[in-house]
This record gives C-alpha cells, structure tokens and sequence, in this order.
C-alpha cells in the first residue's frame, strides 16, 4: 500500500533499541502512523511498542512484512542483518528506510540499490548530518563559489564510548556489527558529508586503521576501533580524516573544514548553530539565521533563530524527505540507497588500502 497525500504513511520498525527510538520519534514528527515493531523476541517487541507509542507489537521481521497496513520499513537492527531485511522489505513491496551501513559488503550494497531501482520503491539511508541547517549553507557557499577552488580539508569524527577494554558492544564482534566498525560506523557519515558538502568525490585513499584491545570484556574483537586516511578528491584537493572511538570526551565530534583559495568553512556537528567562516583579513562566526540564510538552509530552519536545533531535528527532517518522495514530491539531497551503496564502496577501499598499505583507487 501506498499512503496518498493526506493518508498518515504506515510505519513498521524492525529492531527496538536507539535507533529505533530515533527513528519512531522523527516519524512521528513527520506525521506518520507507528503501526508496528518487531525485535529479537515477542517480549522484546511488547517492550518496545510501550516505550514508544507504537501501536502494535509482532513476533518476527516476516510477521511485520506481512501486514496490509505498513507502507514503508524502517531497518534499526544490527548491521550485519540490514541486507537481508531490506531486501525482505523490497520483495514485500515496502517502502524502506535502512540504518547505515547499507550492507557490510559492497557487492550487497550494490545489488540492495539495484533491487530498489528495479522496484520503483523509495529507500533512505540517514546520512542525516545533511539535513544541519549549517550543513546546508556551507554547500551552498561552495556551490557559488564563495570559497575558490578547493584546495584542502580537515575532518574528523571522534567519540569516548569504546575507550575502555570492558566496553563491549554487538558492533564490536565481526560478525554481528561487520569487518569495519569505526569507519563503517561513523566514518562513513563523514566521507557522505564531504562529498555532499564540495560536490567533489573521493578518488583515492590512503588509509591505517587500528584495533586497541584484540578482546572487549572476554570477546575477540578484529574490527578497528581507529581509522586514519588521507584522501584525494576528484577536483585535486587533498584532506585528512581521522575517525576514533576512544578519544576520551569527545561524545559525537563530527569536524568539517574546508580550504579554499578564497575562504575556509568549518561545522561542528556539537556547535550545530555556528557555521565559522575564514578569510585572510578575519573571521567569523555565521549563526543560524532563517532571514540571511541560502534557501536551502532556510527549508531546514524550522525554529525561529538563537532557539538551538540538533540531532533529533536533523533525523526528522531525513525522515519526512523520505515521507515526500514516497508520496510523489521531489526532496533535493536526501540520501538514498545509490548514497549507502557508495559509503559501503568507500568503506572497503579503506580497509583494503589499511591491509596492503597502499593508495588505493575509489571505484566511481
């Protein structure tokens, strides 16, 4: 089924933890129906649909797919099941939204983006950092111009919450979270972010990852907790990234800057007001101002400015994109499966540019 203009779209949401917390708040900001859920157990599944407000609670993924009354998935669960329940979702005609990463392997990244297309469906993927009002501005900047060529880049996403040997996780273990955790994790929202941001790709990378303890509370851990790559871009700009999971204090440091000959640009995902702009002869602060903002930044400016917006803000407005374009309208940069399938793409090269220590070419 298919919600029209003024019907409530049907949720259903496979998994019942954080994510699916995030997920079922934004789509019910976005007007939806939360009509199910279903986790690893019926019990789980009851738990879930208390705690948040959804109406219905299902055994299993296949008993939700059957329902008459959902019209479009939302995959919160581990990564390594997200292929085969997206790809579940496609073949029941269901409309998807798939937690990154899309797959843990690029070739199933690739066929879950062809299964789509081939579908008519609509997926997303929450690269939802996109959907910053500052986030907005700054590829505005860039697409005037305003920054002259693009010569360099700094970026970084740091968090503590694996610092500890006894922090264990299910991301953790190879085969529940993947062969990559950290940047399949959270590097991979900042690779999307450059290349959303400059407009440029990454063509090659050069990358070192680490694994801190080879056990998290007793468990074999072979996924890396630390990734550091240096990047060139298809315009010729180069760049650094660092990506870490223990870096004591910082809880979600996504960094952004870019270099141009004319202008740098910095967004920190933890300061989501502020966009820092740098020339030669001084800088400033550029806050989040709905009245001087590019109209892109302004559609993402819902409260009036100097009352803070962050994350949560950001997720919904993914979600209600992907709500538009599942009804007929058009929403310009929401992330699709094509965008998953690249971050995995991406994701494989830096593993295997870490194993051979090598450049290694970004397949377009």
């Amino acid at each position: 089924m298919t919600a029209g203009a003024t019907t409530p779209i049907g949720a259903g949401f496979l998994g019942g933890g954080f994510m699916a917390a995030v997920h079922s708040r934004a789509a019910r900001a976005a007007r939806a129906r939360l009509v199910a859920v279903a986790s690893s157990a019926l019990d789980r599944s009851e738990a879930a649909a208390a705690q948040l407000g959804i109406e219905s609670a299902d055994a299993s993924a296949e008993a939700l797919l059957a329902r008459d009354d959902i019209d479009v998935v939302h995959v919160c669960t581990p990564n390594a099941s997200h292929a085969s329940l997206a790809s579940a979702a496609i073949a029941a005609g269901r409309h998807v939204v798939c937690e990154k990463p899309l797959a843990t392997s690029a070739a199933d990244a690739r066929r879950l983006a062809d299964e789509l297309a081939a579908s008519g469906l609509v997926g997303g993927v929450p690269f939802v950092y996109r959907y910053h009002p500052q986030v907005r501005e700054a590829r505005a900047r860039v697409a005037r111009g305003e920054l002259g060529a693009l010569l360099t880049l700094d970026a970084a996403y740091l968090q503590d919450w694996l610092l500890g040997e006894s922090d264990g996780n299910w991301r953790a273990d190879a085969v529940a979270g993947g062969p990559s955790r950290a940047f399949a994790d959270i590097g991979s929202h900042l690779a999307d972010l450059i290349e959303f941001v400059t407009g440029e790709r990454i063509v090659r990378l050069s990358a070192r990852t680490r694994t801190v303890y080879s056990e998290r509370g007793g468990v074999s851990v072979s996924n890396e907790d630390i990734a550091a790559l240096v990047v060139e871009l298809s315009g010729g700009a180069l760049g650094t990234l660092l990506i870490s999971q223990m870096s004591p204090g910082r809880k979600n440091g996504l960094v952004l800057e870019l270099h141009g000959a004319a202008e740098s640009l910095r967004f920190e995902q933890e300061r989501p007001e502020e966009l820092w702009v740098g020339r030669r002869d001084g800088s400033s602060i550029l806050l989040r101002d709905a009245a001087t903002a590019a109209p892109e930044a302004e559609r993402f400016s819902i409260v009036p400015s100097g009352h803070p917006m962050g994350y949560q803000d950001a997720f919904t407005a993914f979600v209600d994109d992907v709500y538009a374009v599942i009804r007929g309208e058009e929403r310009e940069g929401m992330p699709t499966f094509a965008d998953g399938a690249r971050a995995a793409v991406i994701t494989e090269v830096v593993l295997e540019s870490a194993a051979t220590a090598q450049w290694i070419e970004v397949p377009a």
